[in-house]
């Protein structure tokens, strides 16, 4: 009880912001369908129960798993094991996450089959898998992250010349959806394991962040070699209609349930396989601590099948008709407005967001707020949202406009923000696009798309989970200078976190 009702007062709060803003517009701007309606609220019931379970599964069961694999691999002293691991540990756990899976679903539906669906996991699985294996070395080698992130966004930058804008909005997107529920904390368990190791203390805080950051680059520049080698011509897109029955409140549920829980086992299978593996050979933990990380995986299953029912099943529905409604409207202020708002509130109920806000928190000792990071991170969100939108009304901006000069603000900060901040603001451009974006967001866009006579759902539609990835680059790298002013005011070092 005592670890239950702090988790569900958190999930209340970010949840219930956004189900009150879709209550407003359907009796104000956007009315729904009575059906659709009820839908919609049973989502935003499971999502509730479903997120609450799933955070107290990934605290006892999830992040052990990856911290005690992190101190292992490198334990071994062989550089061999720490790349064939990671090149294990980031196939596998980047198949099966579950957002990556959703949005693979949606450029196939979109494309009509031209990209499928199995090529997008595999490929994105194997450019995880890569960058996974080299951000674990850089740990180990001490080498700077914002020489990396330099390095790894270069190569994107030289590669997206040569991207078709098809694939370069899926290749962003990619990046922010295979960053999700399950991967996040996994990877970020996976960081401080290796860091831990390190004997210089303040080297392994600020190692503890950017595994995330390096991991998802391999999603961006793996979908935009798959553009460059396939030679795909111009690929349009229009959206599927008539999936359900609109009139029936249950059978959406009903039909989806199976779906869900076979990707979720899928996507937790591979955890379960590898924790009894490494503990049958290295981790030799007791009965009682082997049932705790087993009863913490079934709590992450449960947890994400409610959660992702209730998202596929209720909110994601209503995302499309809102979005094409309000689009459809002659004035579009409201829907760059409500766009604003729904970036605010959605990033709140993002799963991963609470586990990363929590570990930063942790890891600084309190001296970093996760208040103050999930506020900047709201107003970040919301912006890029807004701005996806703008992109959708006015053909002439193209994603790579908002995309190029965004990086090239964000690594340049790299080089005089604490570099503390380098790693938590990358490694939160990942996080910040988790399920509900992948799904609730990016239904919104599409659906404000497929409304405008000059937007494309496949170009246009998608890219918002990209600027969501990349807007809190710059936000929390900022809010790490404010920092650094402050500490320097007060006559303080900041504990280390001011360098």
């Amino acid at each position: 009880m005592n670890v239950i009702v702090p988790k569900l007062k958190e999930v209340l709060f970010s949840v219930l912001p956004i189900t009150a803003i879709v209550i407003l517009l359907h009796f104000t701007l956007t009315p729904l369908e009575t059906p659709q309606f009820v839908r919609f609220l049973i989502g935003a019931a499971l999502i509730i129960l479903g997120l609450t379970i799933f955070l107290i599964g990934v605290d006892i069961g999830i992040t052990p798993i990856g911290n005690r694999m992190g101190s292992t691999i490198v334990k071994s002293n062989k550089i061999w094991v720490v790349v064939v691991a990671g090149l294990l540990l980031g196939f596998f756990i980047s198949a099966a996450e579950p957002d990556l899976h959703i949005l693979a679903e949606q450029v196939d539906a979109v494309s009509a089959g031209l990209i499928t669906k199995t090529s997008i996991v595999l490929v994105v699985s194997l450019g995880i898998a890569v960058m996974l294996s080299l951000g674990m070395l850089r740990i180990v080698y001490d080498f700077p992250l914002y020489i990396t992130l330099t390095i790894l966004y270069g190569l994107i930058l030289l590669l997206s010349f040569f991207t078709s804008k098809e694939f370069m909005a899926v290749a962003f997107d990619a990046s922010g959806a295979t960053t999700g529920a399950l991967t996040v904390p996994f990877i970020l368990a996976l960081a401080i394991g290796v860091s831990r190791l390190k004997k210089n203390s303040k080297s392994s805080e600020k190692d503890s962040f950017g595994l995330v950051a390096i991991a998802s680059t391999g999603a961006i520049v793996a979908v935009m070699a798959m553009s460059i080698l396939s030679k795909t011509s111009k690929i349009a897109g229009a959206l599927e209609q008539g999936r359900t029955d609109p009139s029936s409140i249950l059978d959406p549920f009903v039909q989806t349930l199976p779906l869900i829980t076979g990707e979720v086992a899928l996507s937790l299978a591979p955890v379960l396989v590898l924790f009894l593996a490494f503990q049958f050979l290295w981790f030799k933990l007791s009965g009682a601590a082997v049932r705790k990380v087993l009863f913490g995986i079934l709590f992450a299953l449960i947890g994400l099948v409610l959660f992702l029912l209730g998202v596929n099943a209720g909110f994601m529905e209503v995302g499309v008709t809102v979005g094409y409604q309000l689009a459809s409207r002659e004035s579009h202020g409201y829907l760059i407005l409500v766009a604003f708002a729904l970036g605010m509130v959605t990033i709140l109920a993002e799963p991963a967001v609470h586990v990363l806000t929590q570990q930063i928190e942790e890891v600084t000792s309190g001296y970093v707020r996760r208040i103050a990071v999930m506020a900047t991170l709201a107003i970040a969100v919301a912006a890029a949202v807004a701005l996806s939108i703008v992109r959708i009304l006015v053909p002439e901006i193209q994603l790579w406009h908002y995309l190029l000069p965004g990086y090239l603000i964000a690594i340049g900060m790299s080089y005089f923000v604490p570099k503390l901040f380098v790693g938590i603001a990358f490694d939160s451009g990942g996080v910040a696009s988790g399920p509900m974006t992948a799904t609730f967001i990016l239904a919104f866009t599409q659906g404000a798309a497929e409304a405008i006579d000059t937007a494309d759902v496949l170009v246009d539609g998608f890219g918002v989970i990209a600027m969501v990835a990349m807007a809190p680059l710059i936000a929390l790298q900022a809010l790490g200078l404010i920092f650094r002013l402050k500490s320097k005011k007060g006559g303080v070092a900041g504990r280390g976190y001011a360098d």
